[in-house]
C-alpha cells in the first residue's frame, strides 16, 4: 500500500473529519450537500498536486458522475459561506489562543476574461502586469500558525457595472464594487463582530495599497489596534521630539515613512536579534519615531482627537548592519505606541506568517486551482479549503505543544 494510498483510506475513514464537517456545513439544508462537503474536504487532504474538481472526485470514489455532482454543488448549488466561516472561527478560537488577526493579499493569475473578477493590474512578486484575480484573507495568528477564516475578493466597477457579466458570474446583488482599502477595514470588522474571544490587534501589509492614509484612519476610527506595514512614500510628519538635533527630525516637520525610520531615534536605537537558517544571528537596529499622519486620523480626516491633539502613531523600521545591507525591510506603523517593541516585531512577524501560509496553501490546499468562473463558487472553495488547512494544521499545533509540554 502506498503512502498515497494510506493517507486515502485514514481521510476516508476518519470520524473527526465527519464530526468537523457536520458542525462546520451542518447549516447546509440538503444531505447530499452535506455529503459533498465532506468529499470536497476530504479530496482536497488527500488529492496530490492539482486540485482541480475532476481530480478531488477521483481521489474520494470511482463513481462516473461524482466529478459532475461535486462541480454543481461547488458552483452551482445556492448554499451560504458565512456560517461555516463563522463556525471555523469559533472552532479555531475553542483550541488555542489566538494572538493577532492578520490580513494577508494573493493574486490568482487567470487566463481569458470569464473568471469573476479577473483584471489586469501589476504583480510585485512577478514584477509585471498579470492577468488575474486578487482579493485578501484574513488569518486567525496562533501560537505557530496562521488559520485562514474569511476572504474577500476586489470586483473591478467594469464587473459590478455590467449587467450581463453579473449575470454570468452570478454575483449578488448586494456585493458591489469596494476598493482594496475598504475590504481590508471590512475584514478586521468582520472577525470583531463574530469573535467570541478579546479582541487583539489587526497585522495588514498594506504597503502596496494606494491610499494607506485611509485604512490607518478607517481601523482607528473603529476601534482596531492595528500594526500596518506602510508604503515608504507615506507623508508622515514628525509628533514629538527625536534627539539628534537632523532639522529632518524637528516636530511637525513633514517626511516619508522610509526616510524618518531611516533616521528615527538615532541616539538611542533598538536592537533585536534575528536568527536566519540561510544566514545565522544577526543583529537588527529598530529605528523607530512618533508621527501623525495627515488623513489618518482618527475621527473625520484633519479632525482633532477627545484630547484636542492629532492622533499620534509609533513609525519604526529595521536596518541591517553591515556590507551590502542599506536601508532595510518593511516599514511599520501602529497606534499601539505605548507596547514594548519586542511586542510589537512579534506582531509584526504575523504578517511573514500569513505570507508563508499563502505559499502552504497554494502548494499544498488549492489556493489556485479554482476552475469555475462563478462569484459563490470562489466563495465556496475558498471557504472548503480554508477548512481543510485547519482541520490538518491545528491539530498538528496540539501535538506540539503537547510534546514541548511533556519534554
Amino acid at each position: 500500500m502506498t503512502a498515497q494510498t494510506r493517507t486515502r483510506a485514514l481521510v476516508a475513514g476518519d470520524t473527526g473529519l465527519d464530526e468537523f464537517t457536520e458542525r462546520l456545513f451542518g447549516h447546509l439544508p440538503r444531505t447530499d450537500q452535506r455529503r459533498w462537503a465532506r468529499v470536497y474536504l476530504q479530496g482536497l487532504l488527500a488529492t496530490p498536486g492539482k486540485k482541480s474538481v475532476r481530480r478531488l472526485a477521483a481521489s474520494v470514489t470511482e463513481s462516473p458522475t461524482a466529478s459532475q455532482s461535486l462541480q454543481q454543488f461547488i458552483n452551482a448549488s445556492p448554499w451560504d459561506w458565512a456560517p461555516a466561516r463563522a463556525e471555523l472561527l469559533r472552532w479555531a478560537e475553542e483550541r488555542h489562543t489566538v494572538r493577532a488577526w492578520t490580513i494577508g493579499q494573493v493574486c490568482f493569475p487567470k487566463r481569458g476574461e470569464h473568471s469573476v473578477g479577473v483584471h489586469r493590474r501589476f504583480d510585485p512578486a512577478a514584477g509585471r502586469m498579470v492577468n488575474c484575480q486578487f482579493g485578501f484573507g484574513l488569518f486567525l495568528s496562533l501560537d505557530g500558525i496562521s488559520v485562514p477564516v474569511d476572504w474577500r475578493l476586489v470586483l473591478p466597477e467594469t464587473w459590478t457595472a455590467d449587467p450581463v457579466l453579473r449575470r454570468r458570474a452570478r454575483i449578488s446583488p448586494e456585493a458591489v464594487h469596494q476598493s482594496p482599502e475598504s475590504l481590508v477595514v471590512e475584514l478586521a470588522d468582520g472577525v470583531a463582530a463574530r469573535t467570541s474571544s478579546a479582541r487583539v490587534p489587526v497585522v495588514a501589509d498594506i504597503s502596496r495599497l494606494g491610499s494607506a492614509a485611509a485604512v490607518i484612519g478607517m481601523l482607528g476610527r473603529r476601534g482596531h489596534d492595528f500594526l500596518v506595514s506602510v508604503p515608504p512614500t507615506l507623508g508622515v510628519c514628525v509628533a514629538g521630539t527625536v534627539p539628534g538635533g537632523d532639522p529632518a527630525r524637528t516636530p511637525g516637520r513633514e517626511s516619508t515613512a522610509g526616510d524618518l525610520a531611516r533616521l528615527g531615534n538615532t541616539s538611542h536605537p533598538y536592537t533585536a536579534l534575528l536568527t536566519r537558517p540561510d544566514a545565522g544571528p544577526q543583529r537588527l537596529r529598530i529605528h523607530s519615531a512618533l508621527v501623525r499622519v495627515p488623513g489618518g486620523e482618527t475621527g473625520a480626516p484633519g479632525a482633532l482627537g477627545a484630547s484636542g491633539a492629532h492622533q499620534t502613531y509609533r513609525l519604526f523600521g529595521e536596518r541591517r548592519p553591515g556590507p551590502g545591507q542599506r536601508g532595510g525591510g518593511p516599514v511599520w506603523l501602529t497606534n499601539m505606541s505605548r507596547h514594548r517593541m519586542d511586542d510589537l516585531l512579534h506582531l509584526a512577524r504575523q504578517s511573514a506568517r500569513a505570507t508563508a501560509t499563502l505559499g502552504t496553501l497554494a502548494d499544498g490546499f488549492g489556493l489556485l486551482d479554482f476552475e469555475g468562473r462563478s462569484f459563490p463558487g470562489w466563495h465556496h472553495h475558498m471557504t472548503l479549503m480554508s477548512a481543510a488547512y485547519a482541520y490538518k494544521a491545528v491539530p498538528v499545533l496540539r501535538e506540539r505543544r503537547e510534546y514541548a509540554r511533556l519534554a
